[in-house]
Order: C-alpha cells, then structure tokens, then sequence
C-alpha cells in the first residue's frame, strides 16, 4: 500500500524493511511503525506535536469527551464505504490514535491507515492498537501533503481537526471516493474561550477549497460536557489554538477553575470525489 517518498515507487515490506525497487529502505521502528517523513521540506525529528502535547491530548480523550464524534464520524464512514467488501481508510492527521482506533473497531471490514507528522503521536498510535488489540490498523509518520499512497488506491479518505490537501487526496482516492471533513462549529469550547479571554466570539467556517469534491452531506453535531476537574481543562486547552493566544490572566483563569461545562461542537461534511479527477 504505501509509495517511496523517494522516487514514488511501491514499497515491499521484508522482515522489519519496507523496500522499494530502486533501493530505498525505511526501517520499521520496535513499536511497528515506519517513518516516511524524509523530504527536505520538514525535519522528521521535531515536527507536529510534541511528547507533552501527545501525553495532554491522549489524557483528555481517554476519559470520553469526544467519544460521541468519534462513534459519530465512524457511523457516517461505514455509510460511505458499505458497498466495499473491502475498503481501504486513511486517517490523515490522525495524531496519537485515539479516533483511528476508534475507526478501526467499529470498521471491521476496513484496512485502516493512520499517518500523521509527529513522530511521538504515531508511536503513541502503536500503544493503543497494542493495548486494545487492534489488528485491521497500520500507521506511518508522513504528510498530508505527501501521501505515501499509490494513486487511486483508497477508498475514503478521513481528517479531523487536521490539514486538508485538496490536490493530494482526490490523486489518492478512487473515482467517487469519499472524503469526511470534521473541523469546530460555531460554538465549540465556547464557555472555555469566555473564561480565558475578555471578548470570546464563534468560529468562522473553515474553507478548503476542495474543488475536486462535491459536497454531498453536512451535519453540525454538538453536546455537552462537565470537564470535572482543572487538570481536564488545561489538558483540553492545550490541545487548541488558544493556547498561543491566551493572555497570562487568562490562563491563570482557566487554573482557578475546579469544573467547567462546555459545548462540544463540531462540523462533519461528506464529500465525494468528482469523477475525472
């Protein structure tokens, strides 16, 4: 399944290598997983989220709080994909695993990928498929903007809360392949953001510009959830933006807090490759 970021040729995996046929070789690291990130463009050892990073997000999600978009974008995948007997699914971003497992389990007939730029959350992704056994899941350090997949080799292509390359997915995915897109609603984490700054205010829509897609089906999925304790609510708020937004005050603020109640608020969007392209 996976191409040289080399020279794009198909890799063969012998013993603990993957190969391709003009030489190139990329080891398979203890945990399971290959680093595929070796362009020029990016340093392989620092990029994406670091261990402190992993160690919050891998905190908060265990404990549930997006468990309900997790089931949710997996319900909407296997829609996409029920007619294959046996589809091949990229989680593209898909950082230290916790939606990719979720993914993987729910989509038993599912070859599921998961590549992300930061060497820390993949090999976090290996512990969770070994702990929770996990057997229909591969992962690879590598780029959304430089799949290491064949062209027209995938069947649905999944990003939450991640990069989107409109060029790149529609060279991978299969004619008519499907897209799901999940990113903030207008509300999302907004009674965090009151408490952090002076003048919070929604989300803006994100714009992809995915002209090789249709749109075929949107869905704005929020609920609540009581955070209930501070340390739940700095491990969600570094795993946001506004962590490099936040005054000094308003962090102090966010410490203060012993419980907080917030929207969880999110925009998945279906989409499906257009034909030709």
């Amino acid at each position: 399944m996976y191409i040289c970021p080399v020279c794009k040729k198909r890799l063969k995996k012998l013993d603990n290598v993957w190969h391709c046929q003009n030489g190139h070789s990329f080891d398979i690291a203890r945990k399971g997983y290959v680093n595929l990130l070796t362009t020029n463009k990016r340093n392989p050892k620092n990029c994406g989220d670091n261990a402190e990073m992993v160690k919050a997000r891998t905190e908060f999600l265990d404990k549930g709080y997006y468990l309900p978009l997790a089931l949710r974008i997996a319900q909407k995948a296997g829609k996409a994909i029920s007619e294959i007997s046996s589809p091949i699914v990229i989680d593209s971003g898909c950082g230290e695993g916790f939606y990719t497992c979720v993914y993987a389990n729910e989509l038993e007939k599912a070859k599921v990928f998961g590549i992300d730029i930061s060497k820390a959350a993949v090999s976090h992704c290996m512990t969770r498929v070994h702990t929770g056994l996990v057997n229909n899941c591969e992962f690879a350090v590598a780029s959304s903007f430089e799949l290491p997949f064949g062209d027209n080799t995938a069947d649905l292509i999944i990003s939450t809360f991640a990069p989107v390359s409109n060029d790149e997915y529609a060279r991978v995915l299969k004619s008519g392949g499907k897209l799901i897109v999940t990113s903030p609603s207008a509300r999302h984490l907004f009674e965090l953001k009151s408490a952090a700054y002076d003048e919070p205010y929604e989300n803006k829509p994100n714009r992809y510009g995915l002209n090789k897609f249709e749109l075929t089906d949107e869905e704005i999925f929020e609920y609540k959830k009581l955070l209930t304790s501070t340390e739940d609510i700095l491990d969600l708020f570094s795993m946001t933006p506004y962590l490099y937004k936040t005054s000094a005050q308003g962090v102090e603020r966010l410490k203060a807090l012993k419980e907080l109640e917030v929207t969880c608020g999110f925009c998945i969007q279906l989409y499906t490759k257009v034909y030709g392209n």
